[in-house]
């Protein structure tokens, strides 16, 4: 059925497209959609990125669609897409490519909005947090963007009322500030101005607050829910339903914090006790105190990556993780690119005569295994174990020492094995350390800027001339005299930057 909605176009499309469209994952994310010179036509985000974008390309879609939409449907020569973690990523991704690109078929985000931050000067003497909308290089904590203007500002109140946090303005309040000021009385402040709490104190509340933030303090949640029942019990169902409101804001806040999580990191002991449990189970001569996992990223062959990430007694080991572009293989295929990766890697390490580790661990089945296990072989390192964690059933397919590649065992652990735990964390920590080079080099060739097409205009006037103006927008709306006026940019170089973005208006 689904194959039947892929082809079921009223145009006909290219091959390349189709596949394109028959490989979209069921996430969240942002889709760009491109004209047949490449420009960036239309940028939009999606709950489900495979349902929103092969809805483009249904008969129902150009049959009923509105003339804006029949247009942007037949200007469309290919797309891309970035996955999100969540759909308030996507709505944040979304504008974001928006304000730099300005594609003509957009006319949300148009304006100069933008997404409210949590902002906290740490190494103030009296440090409080605010809402501000631009990032600045100042030395600040900042939080967000928030996509939810309302939670970011629920949030804000809450960590006042929470943790007695200020409000007033003066970098450092005194006896005379607090003499006009009511914040104590009707917003909770703990009044460091009057020493009411001492600056130790009060710079405890802050790191606090901060941990909040960071997701590191949930009982502060769990405290709310907790206050809501009781309400709710007491038949305060105003109270409750406040609560409530409040709850569901602060949740969406600190979920929105990071777009990318790290490994959970298994503790000392229990690591120690899983490489020596692999020992025995893989039949090697020594413990596994080093071990490397290796991934590959890609989407439809596109900005291949691979990962090597090691860990040391069975913990990660963030000195010694390696970034690899795939330069040989085209396509998609896995097998060729692990190893490429694997070649490269070992390659090196032959000849510069480097350490290696005692376990190498390939994220997938037999088959990348075996594709690894034969670039070893050809560099002389027979003797160096392999193996590859399948995800499916999390079996770990082992080619014992002096066997063929052809001749292989599965070993299954318990699910409470420390092994195991060991093999998932690093397998886990190589599939994020390659999911995020992927989607840095993604990120990087969607940031296109008219900027780049100009001569003379090089990655760092590009950043000043943004931090200065904060977005394109601004800057086209910059004389040539303004524009000349920021540091490293001349007159000729205004006039010339002026011009071009004249040009470009639409």
């Amino acid at each position: 059925m689904v194959g039947k909605l892929v082809y079921s176009f009223q145009m006909s499309l290219p091959s390349k497209m189709k596949e394109k469209l028959q490989g979209l994952p069921s996430k969240p994310g942002v889709y760009i959609m491109r004209d047949r010179q490449g420009k960036i036509v239309y940028v939009g985000k999606a709950a489900s990125l495979r349902s929103r974008v092969q809805s483009y390309f249904r008969k129902a879609t150009l049959k009923s669609g509105t003339p804006k939409l029949r247009s942007l449907i037949h200007s469309i020569a290919d797309f891309e897409y970035v996955v999100t973690r969540t759909e308030a990523e996507a709505t944040l991704t979304e504008g974001k490519l928006i304000k730099e690109y300005r594609p003509r078929y957009n006319v949300s985000f148009r304006d100069d909005k933008r997404f409210l931050l949590l902002r906290v000067h740490l190494k103030d003497p009296v440090p409080r947090f605010d809402a501000v909308r631009i990032r600045k290089d100042d030395g600040a904590t900042y939080f967000g963007p928030y996509a939810s203007t309302e939670a970011a500002r629920a949030t804000l109140e809450f960590l006042d009322k929470r943790f007695g946090l200020r409000r007033c303005q003066p970098s450092e309040p005194g006896p005379l500030d607090h003499k006009h000021c009511l914040n104590e009385i009707v917003r909770y402040c703990s009044a460091p101005c009057i020493n009411k709490v001492t600056r130790k104190e009060y710079l405890e509340r802050v790191t606090l607050a901060v941990a909040f933030l960071r997701g590191e303090k949930p009982e502060y949640l769990r405290e709310m829910q907790e206050a809501m029942e009781a309400a709710a019990k007491e038949l305060d169902f105003e109270k409750a339903a406040a609560l409530r409101d409040t709850l569901l804001l602060l949740r969406k806040t600190v979920k929105e914090r990071a777009f990318i999580r790290k490994t959970p990191v298994m503790k000392e002991e229990e690591a120690r006790e899983g490489t020596a449990e692999l020992k025995k189970a893989l039949g090697l001569k020594k413990r596994p105190g080093v071990i490397e996992a290796y991934d590959i990223s890609n989407i439809s062959g596109t900005h291949a990556v691979g990962s090597l990430v090691c860990a040391v007694d069975g913990t990660p080991n963030r000195n010694r993780y390696r970034m690899f572009r795939i330069r040989t293989v085209e396509g998609i295929d896995d097998p060729k690119m692990i190893a490429e990766v694997i070649r490269r890697r070992f390659k090196r390490a032959v000849e510069e005569k480097t350490s290696l580790p005692d376990l190498v661990i390939i994220d997938g089945g037999i088959t990348q295994l075996r594709a690894a296990r034969e670039e070893m072989d050809q560099l002389g390192l027979d003797q160096l174990p392999a193996a590859g964690l399948a995800k499916r059933f999390e079996e770990l397919h082992w080619i014992p020492r002096g066997s063929t590649t052809r001749s292989t065992s599965i070993i299954r652990f318990r699910p409470s094995s420390s092994a195991l735990r060991v093999l998932q964390q690093i397998r886990d920590e190589a599939h994020r350390f390659a999911l995020t080079y992927h989607r840095n080099l993604r990120t990087k060739r969607i940031r296109e800027s008219i900027l780049d097409e100009i001569e003379g205009i090089g990655e760092k006037r590009k950043q000043v001339l943004l931090q200065h103006f904060g977005s394109l927008r601004r800057m086209r709306k910059a004389s040539a005299e303004e524009i000349a006026a920021v540091p490293g940019i001349g007159p000729i170089m205004a006039k010339t930057i002026h011009e071009k973005l004249a040009a470009r208006e639409d």
